[in-house]
């Protein structure tokens, strides 16, 4: 007797949410995430290395944690096997990385890149420019080729592609941060378990999951040229152009995943501990001081003597030097905040104001800078 053909429906037989759900249970796996948030947005990520070129950007991911051995590679190793064309790194010059990219279309998947930058994100600046452009399809990196012979010629090569980064904390630049999603990965307790990697294994049972993938996103690519998805509130100018990509294919997959994409859309965004530069540490140190005093107004000595006794502060000893006036004014005059001489308290001295007077026109004062610079206060206050 001749045996019943089993009949295995073809990947585009599946619909969106069941293949992201089928992305997402596999990613879930083989890690130990830090919140319920992760293992769907890397659905989306990967989702979306497959249409890449629907979008006007490209969100970088990245992968960080305080300790090597916190599964920051594993996450890599299974991203191989659901992204588009993975190309599987641990270092590497700006040209090579360049030429690559132009010959596309890759998904870059770095692993140590702390090796690449310093402390700080500090070093190899042609290796972040490139990563810094490629976040937008329009960016090209130019070359020249030819000889002295023949003459020269300018090659304008395109640099535009999904990347995903992985390294130590601390070590990323705040240029590539501020283009990313960032999972802070954290190394397992003993009572937390996942999947050995198997590669054979794990090749096998991708493989289907990674066609459905690839089936899928190739049928709703033209639709998501056009998208707009809705975003979650309070998300919006650089957060919003990150994830649009990802809401957008949330969307065409239907079902619970344009809620579940914008609830993590909403966690990472608002819950994403970022180290703010030393400026706006100042300006933040500054408004809350300007608060606490109920005043307007406030003479540099003062301003000094009071930042440097706030505890967790740099201010009592910055790279080896206390901080003083002129060092306040060098880093408040990119804001366009100058000192200005007014009498306070019965003393004439130069000093800070929130509000100039019309004759320093050239001055914004603090209370600009504290609305363009900081978050909201929720007291509805100036900034």
């Amino acid at each position: 007797m001749t045996a019943a053909l089993r009949v295995v429906p073809t990947p585009t037989s599946l619909p969106g949410h069941e293949v992201l759900n089928q992305v997402r249970d596999f990613v879930a796996r083989f890690s130990v995430f830090p919140h319920e948030h992760c293992a769907p947005m890397l659905a989306l990520w990967y989702a979306h290395t497959w249409v890449a070129d629907a979008f006007y950007i490209t969100p970088r991911l990245i992968l960080s944690s305080p300790e090597p051995a916190s599964g920051k590679t594993r996450v890599l190793e299974i991203a191989q096997h659901l992204t588009n064309q993975p190309e599987m790194t641990a270092g590497g010059s700006a040209p090579a990385l360049v030429r690559m990219v132009a010959a596309g279309p890759i998904t870059i998947l770095w692993d140590e890149v702390d090796t690449v930058f310093s402390a700080g994100g500090s070093g190899n600046e042609d290796v972040r420019g490139m990563l810094n452009l490629g976040y937008k399809r329009s960016a090209t990196v130019p070359k020249t080729k030819g000889d002295p012979a023949s003459g020269f010629t300018v090659e304008r090569l395109p640099v535009f592609a999904p990347a995903a980064l992985a390294g130590l904390a601390g070590r990323m630049p705040d240029t590539i941060t501020t283009r990313a999603i960032t999972v802070n990965l954290r190394k397992r307790r003993h009572d937390e378990h996942v999947e050995s990697y198997r590669e054979s294994k794990v090749i096998r049972q991708a493989t289907p999951i990674r066609e459905a993938l690839s089936a899928w996103m190739s049928s709703i690519g033209e639709r998501l040229v056009e998208a707009e998805p809705d975003m979650p509130p309070g998300v919006d100018d650089r957060p919003a152009e990150i994830w649009e990509p990802l809401l957008a294919i949330a969307d065409e997959a239907g079902d619970h995943w344009p809620t579940t994409a914008r609830t993590a859309c909403s966690h990472f965004v608002f819950n994403q501990k970022t180290t703010p530069s030393l400026g706006v540490r100042l300006l933040a140190d500054l408004r809350t001081l300007f608060n606490t005093e109920a005043t307007e107004r406030m003479h540099t000595a003062e301003i000094i003597t009071r930042l440097r006794a706030i505890d967790d502060a740099p201010w009592s000893d910055l790279s080896g030097k206390p901080f003083d006036a002129r060092r306040l004014a060098q880093e408040l005059n990119p804001y366009q905040v100058a000192p200005l001489t007014f009498k306070h308290n019965g003393a004439n001295a130069k000093g800070y104001v929130t509000y100039p007077t019309n004759t320093q026109v050239e001055q914004v004062g603090l209370a600009d800078a504290w609305a363009r610079y900081l978050p909201a206060e929720p007291s509805g206050g100036d900034a």
